[in-house]
């Protein structure tokens, strides 16, 4: 499955190939409190219609409005402003006073969609330079590290997969959290070497290799933009998984299980190359705890839970995983008075 922003590209690219006029609008700084982050993006045809989004809708409306009326990046691209008061904030659905800026640009054969479209697709960052006062664009291979800049003159963007996710086993469990994870902009790699599994792997667009877990992981060079989940159950194959992502910089590493198994992974970890604070940052059991039961909303606790990691938020107490608790009176037959007794 795509992410946002690959729909909003492939949509600019599709309706401009079929003759529309497209506006594409990229957020390039916020102040105060605002609905969307920067580097978000929409795009606009000219007879209304709209992918993605960059407001709670408010701002949308009016820039469906502005692209109708051919007023606004007609010919070059154009930097807008909303909510420089409060009460145009207020207008304009900005909580608190917020302000947001967006380049607005007109898409054509020019804007290269399409190259990008096609060098994303391999799985490739790139960076891509907009002209303010020529529209001319420019593409370069991007890195980790790059962000989004914009100094009036020019917007320097960056697209692709920053961030990725290997998963250990080809099971059940791993197909939604694939497929989910996909939908979040994360690069997606299984590593199954078990024949059962691997043979019957069939999610389009996420690879899998059949090679030890640890090796490949040292061969992948985990990085702080990593995320590690073990997802087979079996010693045999997480452990090794789990004891290279624990030295390596992954900013997230969690395993499958029960708090009780957990524990026992944790003692077996403890027999090998790995300091206590390492093994403290396993996260088992994993994901967030929220009654999930099936599968897919296994895969939501666990994305959830990469999500607040991953932006720097602590877990929320209502969210905290509750101690396991013997209760005496939850076995204790309750009286039945006289009167309600069958005679």
């Amino acid at each position: 499955m795509d992410s946002v922003d690959i729909e909003v590209l492939r949509s600019a690219e599709a309706w401009r190939k079929t003759g529309h006029r497209v506006t594409f609008g990229t957020i390039v700084r916020t102040w105060g409190s605002a609905p969307r982050p920067v580097g978000a993006l929409v795009v606009i045809r000219d007879d209304g219609q709209v992918v993605g989004s960059v407001s709670g809708g408010c701002v949308e409306d009016d820039l469906i409005d502005k692209v109708r009326a051919g007023s606004v990046a007609k010919d070059k691209p154009q930097l807008i402003t909303y909510g420089v008061t409060n009460e145009e904030a207020t207008r304009w659905g900005l909580p608190c006073g917020g302000t947001l800026e967006l380049v607005m640009e007109p898409v054509t054969e020019k804007s290269a969609f399409g190259e990008l479209l096609e060098t994303v697709s391999k799985q490739q960052l790139v960076r891509r330079r907009l002209e303010m006062d020529s529209g001319r664009v420019s593409m370069t291979p991007g890195s980790g590290d790059d962000v989004l800049e914009f100094d009036g003159k020019v917007l320097t963007t960056v697209h692709g997969p920053r961030w990725r996710v290997i998963l250990i086993g080809a099971g059940q469990l791993t197909r939604y959290l694939a497929e989910m994870a996909r939908m979040l902009d994360y690069q997606v790699l299984v590593i199954d070497p078990r024949e059962e599994y691997a043979n019957g792997w069939d999610v389009k667009g996420v690879p899998l290799d059949r090679g030890m877990p640890d090796d490949v992981l040292a061969a992948g060079h985990l990085d702080g933009h990593s995320a590690v989940v073990a997802l087979t159950h079996d010693p045999k194959i997480d452990d090794l998984a789990l004891m290279e992502a624990l030295k390596s910089p992954a900013f997230y590493v969690g395993a499958i299980g029960s708090k009780r198994n957990n524990d026992a992974r944790r003692q077996r970890l403890k027999e090998f190359d790995l300091a206590e604070a390492e093994i403290a940052r396993l996260r088992g059991p994993v994901g967030l705890y929220i009654g999930s039961k099936t599968p897919p909303e296994i895969a939501v606790a666990i994305l959830a839970e990469m999500t607040a990691v991953r932006h720097g938020v602590s877990e929320p107490s209502w969210a905290a995983k509750p101690a396991a608790r013997f209760d005496p009176s939850a076995c204790e037959v309750p009286a039945v008075s006289p009167a309600k007794q069958k005679v």
